[in-house]
C-alpha cells in the first residue's frame, strides 16, 4: 500500500478512535512528540502524546461525530508529509449543549517504524453553530454507542 493511502487510513482511525472513545487507538495515531493546537478551535495548544491525551480525555463530550474529507496530503520526504481534511464535526456536551461544525485539520506526519503517525494537528473552524436544549436519544446503556465498534447481532 502506498504512502498517501496509509495517511488516509491513519485519519480514519483517528475519527473513529475519537468518536468511539477508544482511548488506546486514539493515542496511537499520535508521535509521542506530538504538538497539536487548538487554539482556533477555541481550545488549547498541548505539546507531547501524553499530554495531549490527558487533554483529550478530559473533554466533557457525551458524543461526537467526525468526518473528514477531500484529503490534500503531499510526501515531503520519505519519512514525512503534510496534509489539510476538510472536516464536519457534531458534539453533544455534558452540560446537554450541542455545536456543529465545519473546518480543516491542518497536519504533518512522520514515519517511525514503518508506522504513520500524526506530528502536528491545527484544528481551524470556518462556522460553528450551537444549540441549547434537550440532547437526542443516544444509543447505549452508558450514553456512548458502538464503544469499541458495533455489537454483532446474536
Amino acid at each position: 500500500m502506498d504512502d498517501v493511502e496509509e495517511i488516509r487510513k491513519l485519519k480514519a482511525r483517528y475519527f473513529r478512535a475519537l468518536d468511539t472513545k477508544d482511548w488506546d487507538l486514539y493515542e496511537a495515531v499520535f508521535a509521542p512528540d506530538v504538538v497539536v493546537d487548538l487554539t482556533r478551535a477555541g481550545g488549547q495548544r498541548v505539546v507531547g502524546r501524553d499530554a495531549f491525551m490527558d487533554y483529550a480525555r478530559a473533554m466533557t463530550i457525551l458524543q461526537s461525530v467526525h468526518h473528514g474529507h477531500m484529503p490534500e496530503i503531499e510526501l515531503t520526504g520519505p519519512d514525512s508529509a503534510t496534509g489539510v481534511w476538510a472536516m464536519e464535526d457534531y458534539n453533544i456536551w455534558e452540560d446537554g449543549s450541542q455545536n456543529h461544525g465545519w473546518g480543516h485539520y491542518l497536519e504533518t506526519y512522520v514515519k517511525r517504524d514503518g508506522r504513520w503517525q500524526i506530528a502536528t494537528m491545527a484544528l481551524s473552524y470556518l462556522r460553528i453553530e450551537r444549540s441549547f436544549g434537550t440532547p437526542p436519544i443516544i444509543a447505549g446503556a452508558d450514553g456512548r454507542a458502538h464503544l469499541k465498534g458495533p455489537r454483532p447481532a446474536g
